[in-house]
């Protein structure tokens, strides 16, 4: 018997411009989006995925936008409620989280050797082939879950899947776009949101673009055997069938176990994604941007367009669309992801930026930003020589040359560069909101470089203190290391005296 339909049952969580939540389905997230202020969930793999899957509807059910003038249209007149309405009730079989032909998201012939733990669907907990730090579920013994938290990991792990072990399946690998970080510029409303990110592709591609619920599930022997086959599109892509899932029916309203493994190959990876932004490999192309140990602020001029065409479309797009309506500008923007090595899953993140409004001009500002933190960047550099010298004169106590990888030790542990790093990120989300269309980029450099001369004197000042008690060997590594320091901090003094503003005449 069918049982819990996506298109009306409470699975969304959503949040109210009056600060109260609630979870909705697909038609009431999407009919009263101009209402909602965000789809919100702890955990940013879901956030990311229910966005994708909104996306994937619309451009489904709208058709489109298939060019520039559709899109500003429906950024004009807003999301036509009859037109989603129609398509949800079309495809309203496809629909059902339980159903014995067509179970959302699911191969429905998939009886497998042994079914799984509900955990493994979800990154963020313990599953039989992965340990979470701090997560203390335990997988013989999970308990359940909801039907609609299965709904949001069922579409966060098609899209955030990586890679890993043996599969009762044939082998299929990492979902599209599920190591790269994803950013979703962020409007006044849901609705505004899901426009900006909705960048048109061309009539032919939109026409044979099919999305999950679309398409009739795989048969279980195809699946053994190994199904690969390129994206159609964008809707394709966003609910692509990376794991083949089953949920274990029973009588309750909770899911305790599944079947689980591999699913259809994409032989498209290096298709574009809206929403990534690129970096180019002199060995290997053209590579997504990526979250990294020391933060994505210190990349964040790849987000930005230029003439390059490398950063997420949907940050182009949404400047594109609000060039008309200033007051509808994305205030802020958001990243979302995870970080793996080998298949093993380091983190999962998500991060807000301020999106510049200086965006909204026709001047590109990615050189700007980028100057901003090459400016950081170099000046962090004496900063490590400074370190590098204190430690291998502390440790070396004489004619002895330590090993490199002690003064390598040696310096990590040193809390300089950590410090110098967190107050600058704090102070660059700052800047960011002084990047208004009246404000003159060399007063705001101006003012980075003081921030970054005061940030420099007091880490080295703090480390100063913490030795200048020390013995004999540590005041006098201490004193020779100090040159980069002291020298940098000159170059920065000479050129905050070249951007100073000057005062007008009376």
């Amino acid at each position: 018997m069918s049982r819990f339909n996506l298109i009306d049952e409470k699975w969304i969580p959503v949040r109210y411009p009056d600060g109260s939540r609630d979870e909705l389905g697909i038609r009431d997230t999407l009919l009263r989006a101009k209402v909602i202020t965000a789809i919100e969930d702890p955990s940013p793999l879901v956030v990311a995925a229910l966005h994708r899957f909104l996306l994937a509807v619309l451009y489904r059910a709208l058709e489109g936008p298939t060019d520039i003038d559709q899109a500003k249209a429906l950024f004009t007149e807003g999301l036509p409620g009859e037109k989603i309405t129609a398509y949800l009730e079309k495809w309203r079989d496809r629909f059902w989280l339980f159903d014995e032909k067509y179970p959302f998201g699911q191969i429905p012939t998939f009886e497998p050797k042994v079914w799984r733990a509900w955990t493994v669907l979800a990154a963020e907990h313990n599953a039989d082939n992965a340990k979470v730090l701090f997560d203390h579920v335990d997988v013989e013994a999970p308990g359940t879950i909801t039907e609609g938290a299965a709904a949001r990991w069922i579409l966060a792990t098609q899209t955030f899947s990586v890679s890993s072990g043996k599969s009762e399946l044939a082998h299929t690998g990492t979902a599209p776009s599920a190591t790269a970080a994803l950013v979703l510029p962020l409007g006044l409303n849901l609705q505004d949101t899901l426009l900006f990110s909705l960048v048109p592709q061309n009539r032919e591609v939109t026409a044979s673009d099919l999305s999950l619920w679309e398409r009739s599930p795989e048969l279980v022997a195809r699946l053994k055997e190994g199904i690969e086959r390129a994206a159609s599109g964008l809707a394709d892509r966003y609910t692509w069938r990376i794991r083949s899932i089953r949920l274990e029916a029973n009588q309750s309203d909770r899911i305790g176990k599944l079947a689980f493994a591999s699913g259809v190959g994409n032989s498209s990876m290096d298709q574009s994604d809206p929403m990534l932004g690129y970096r180019i490999d002199d060995k290997k192309g053209k590579l997504p941007i990526q979250f990294r140990e020391r933060g994505l602020w210190r990349d964040f001029d790849s987000l930005l367009p230029d003439e390059s065409h490398l950063a997420p479309k949907v940050i182009e797009h949404a400047t594109g669309l609000t060039r008309s309506d200033r007051s509808r500008f994305p205030r802020s923007v958001m990243v979302l992801g995870q970080a793996n090595n080998k298949a093993k899953i380091e983190y999962w993140r998500m991060e807000r930026f301020a999106l510049p409004e200086a965006l909204a001009g026709d001047r590109f500002m990615r050189t700007e930003i980028r100057q901003l933190l090459s400016d950081a960047e170099e000046t962090q550099k004496s900063l490590w020589l400074a370190c590098r010298s204190f430690a291998r004169d502390l440790l070396s106590r004489g004619d002895r040359e330590p090993a490199g990888k002690d003064i390598s030790g040696f310096v990590k542990q040193m809390p300089v560069n950590s410090w110098y790093w967190s107050t600058l990120e704090s102070r660059f989300h700052e800047i960011l909101r002084e990047y208004t269309l009246e404000r003159d980029s060399e007063d705001i450099r101006w003012e980075w470089l003081k921030s970054i001369r005061d940030t420099l004197t007091k880490a080295w000042d703090q480390h100063r203190a913490s030795v200048s008690m020390g013995d004999v060997w540590a005041i006098r590594a201490l004193a020779r290391a100090e040159g980069p320091v002291l020298r940098k901090r000159k170059e920065l003094n000479k050129e905050i005296l070249k951007l100073e503003p000057q005062e007008e005449d009376a």
